[in-house]
């Protein structure tokens, strides 16, 4: 099975979010072939939610990368997001982060895992 590399994954995100109309911008940048990706929800009142790969694996049986949400699916002040992220920079140093500014949280993530 063929797995998009990270840098065309993200690349393609980063497109798909500012079609849409919501700024998406890359705060750091990853291993281009396989590095693991972040993505964090600025809700623009000091919050924000955080996703990353899903426990037991970051893609399913078709290739699709899934997604949790590892500090729940409600938002948090948003110096908790970042310092979360710092501490997984401790953890491997070679991940990528995109942030996307939207009062109403939306990512266009597909494969999320419910965190009820």
């Amino acid at each position: 099975m063929l797995r998009l590399k990270t840098k065309l994954w993200v690349q393609a995100h980063l497109r798909r979010c500012n079609d849409a109309g919501l700024p998406a911008m890359l705060l750091q940048k990853g291993n281009e072939d396989a590095g693991s990706v972040f993505v964090k929800s600025n809700f623009l009142n000091g919050t924000a939610t955080i996703y990353g790969a899903a426990p037991g694996g970051a893609h399913d049986e078709n290739g699709e990368r899934r997604w949790s949400q590892p500090l729940g699916a409600h938002p948090r002040p948003e110096a908790e997001i970042d310092a979360y992220l710092e501490r997984q920079r401790g953890y491997d140093p070679d991940f990528w982060v995109i942030e996307i500014e939207d009062s109403q949280g939306r990512v266009f993530l597909d494969n999320v895992l419910s965190e009820d």
